[in-house]
């Protein structure tokens, strides 16, 4: 079992396991999904290709930040604002490609979560 302190190994677009000597941050983690918005674009990030179209570029490497903000009635600094959010938290994950930033779900964080809450909560 792995607990909520544990050292996490984050996957990165490259599927290189990138090493984090902090613990998960279950306070951000909470204050994160206490949210129905940041629920909701968690929700989407799941099965993206159900809610998003392919663009130019596949949703393999995540879903476009433009995207997930065309889905909301949010300002664009709201909405990066709530996906600020989720990355601190470690839901979530981004990276650019050239002026595009993309957003996947940290599968890896969310499952160690969800068995913190399982297990030890």
């Amino acid at each position: 079992m792995i607990s909520i302190g544990a050292i996490v190994h984050l996957k990165h677009h490259t599927d290189n396991p990138i090493h984090c000597a902090e613990p998960i941050p279950s306070e951000h983690i909470l204050k994160a999904l206490a949210n129905p918005v940041r629920r909701q674009i968690l929700q989407w990030l799941k099965t993206p290709e159900q809610h998003f179209e392919e663009g130019h570029f596949s949703l393999q490497q995540g879903v476009c930040v433009g995207q997930i903000e065309a889905k909301l009635p949010l300002s664009q600094s709201t909405v990066s604002n709530h996906l600020a959010i989720l990355e601190k938290a470690q839901l979530v994950t981004s990276h650019k490609v050239g002026q595009w930033s993309f957003y996947r779900r940290n599968e890896v964080v969310i499952e160690q979560f969800l068995q913190f809450l399982q297990h030890d909560l």
